[in-house]
């Protein structure tokens, strides 16, 4: 994948005419989202960079690893959003690196402007990746806390 950002993408589109759009199409093919696993591949690498194993991921975000695995390498798709940051947490994911796997998984980055989402990078951009403590900050502010796996331990 191109590392052309989306607003730079957008700002582009915005002054795109009709007859343009094979030309935005070709020029910026390197930057699209081709591969429905590219989340797992990007997943994987960041794990493997900060050493940490699945089996210790999946142990840490709470769910049976015949179901995480499942998650991670694209062969169940979750709808709850909270799962891939309950992996995000376990993996000690940057912010950055979470806004990253939450996009190409699908859902929406955490956003700076969402009381929730932005507790929750607060404590990642703190080094707070405890669950327990994350859930009694949301609480705190009267937040819904992290989703727990259900049936899934």
């Amino acid at each position: 994948m191109d590392n052309k950002s989306t607003k730079y993408l957008d700002d582009i589109l915005k002054n795109s005419k009709l007859e343009e759009i094979q030309d935005f199409l070709n020029s910026n093919q390197k930057a699209f989202i081709k591969n429905k696993k590219e989340f797992s591949f990007y997943f994987k690498d960041v794990l493997l960079t900060k050493g940490i194993m699945l089996k210790d991921l999946y142990s840490f975000a709470g769910y049976k690893e015949s179901y995480a695995s499942k998650i991670i390498n694209m062969e169940k798709h979750t709808k709850d959003r909270d799962v891939i940051i309950r992996f995000c947490l376990a993996g000690r994911f940057t912010q950055k690196e979470t806004n990253k796997a939450l996009k190409l998984y699908g859902f929406n980055e955490l956003y700076s402007k969402d009381n929730r989402d932005a507790v929750i990078a607060i404590a990642i951009n703190n080094g707070v990746y405890d669950f327990a403590t994350i859930d009694d900050l949301l609480e705190k502010y009267h937040l819904r806390i992290l989703s727990r796996p259900q049936e899934k331990i």
